[in-house]
């Protein structure tokens, strides 16, 4: 249903992860009876989780460690880890800039040229591991180091940017035909950001095997108040669960949903599973662990733009191992430590034995969801009150 903005102007209402609840059904189960692994392609995970590519996030050493703990973290191929033999030294500066000086320092670090070695020298430490490599590139770098990527033989590829089309139009430039490079390439491709049915479905008629759902959600982004677009994540996931049913119906092909930013607590991840998501992109609740790279810090992959920066660089205070983040043991309350610990949980609770069956799990519209009760949380500063 569409809402009268003005006189001639309507738009449907859309809802966030805080506006919305999962309802328990008339069954339950035990938590160990759960199985919340994903597959994409060719590849198992213990984990229904991919790591962001953003340099605070993502290092060659923490996909590594993602990897062994079940999920796949995906490298930035633009960048520090492709510009800079040995960027410590950068990501310590970052770290330590003050917080006016931040962007304008970082335009000038990421004015590196990427070296074509470095991209195929990091994607294979990440192999030589025992995991599975997944790295990103934008879709205007692309074509150029498609190359790099087939010999350093890369296992998933995602082609990313804030938003991603599947008809990009350019009068000065030749763009990157998307279906024509997923149909000829021979690594599994991901794409992504969208936020609507259209657009879901548009990009998943490219031949990806996985599409990115998420425009402006996460924590370090700043392209909802830059350019005044995105849509909340529960609507953009729900929508692209439609856009998934519709190319099934079309094709027999089933094209994976990824949940792309704005989840910061099990509970989020939960309900992004519930809107239909197949498995979630997490940033910042990353960025939290004591092995992140960006020591204290995150930034988004356009917060460095040379001339439209669309992200700031924001503390996340240390929480815990990436061990403890993402499988526990939590040792606080408020959801932030052991988040697929409470994705099971909250799929035990619900009777679901499944990924897959827990996106036919029901919601409600639930305003007071995070406020009811709460009154002494919100008034200590603990538990959900933070």
């Amino acid at each position: 249903m569409e809402i009268e903005i003005g006189k001639g102007k309507s738009g449907r209402r859309a809802y966030g992860f805080d506006d919305i609840a999962i309802v328990p059904s008339r069954r339950t189960r035990d938590p160990e009876d759960v199985d919340i692994s994903w597959e994409i392609d060719a590849f198992r995970f213990e984990l229904p989780l991919m790591g962001s590519a953003m340099d605070g996030v993502v290092s060659p050493a923490t996909a590594i460690e993602i990897g062994r703990l079940g999920g796949v973290g995906v490298l930035n191929l633009e960048g520090l880890w492709s510009r800079y033999e040995d960027p410590e030294p950068f990501l310590d500066e970052i770290a330590n800039l003050e917080a006016d000086k931040a962007t304008a320092r970082m335009q000038q670090i990421y004015s590196e040229p990427i070296k074509d070695e470095l991209v195929t020298a990091r994607i294979r430490e990440i192999k030589a591991a025992g995991v599975v490599a997944c790295a990103s590139l934008t879709p205007q770098r692309t074509a150029q180091y498609a190359k790099a990527l087939l010999d350093a033989e890369l296992d998933l590829f995602v082609v990313q940017g804030t938003v991603v089309s599947a008809e990009h139009v350019s009068k000065t430039v030749e763009p990157l035909n998307l279906k024509r490079f997923i149909r000829e390439f021979e690594i599994p491709v991901i794409v992504g950001g969208c936020a609507s049915y259209q657009a879901a479905l548009h990009l998943m008629r490219t031949g990806a095997v996985g599409v990115l759902v998420g425009v402006g959600p996460g924590h370090a982004c700043t392209t909802r108040g830059v350019l005044g677009i995105g849509v909340p994540q529960a609507t953009a996931i729900a929508d692209a669960r439609a856009a998934r049913a519709q190319h099934l119906d079309e094709t027999g092909v089933y094209v994976h949903v990824i949940a792309d930013g704005g989840m910061g607590t099990g509970g989020d991840v939960a309900k992004a599973i519930v809107c239909g998501a197949d498995a979630v992109m997490l940033g910042s609740p990353l960025a939290a662990a004591r092995e992140a790279p960006g020591h204290g810090y995150h930034w988004g992959m356009a917060t460095f733009h040379p001339t439209l920066p669309r992200g700031a660089r924001v503390r996340t205070e240390a929480r815990g191992s990436l061990r403890e983040i993402l499988v526990g043991p939590a040792h606080e309350n408020d959801g932030r430590l052991n988040l697929f610990g409470a994705l099971r949980t909250s799929m035990a609770t619900c009777g679901y034995e499944t990924v897959k069956e827990f996106q036919k799990a029901e919601v409600m519209v639930a305003p007071a969801l995070q406020t009811e009760g709460k009154t002494l949380q919100r008034t200590q500063r603990v538990g959900m009150g933070h």
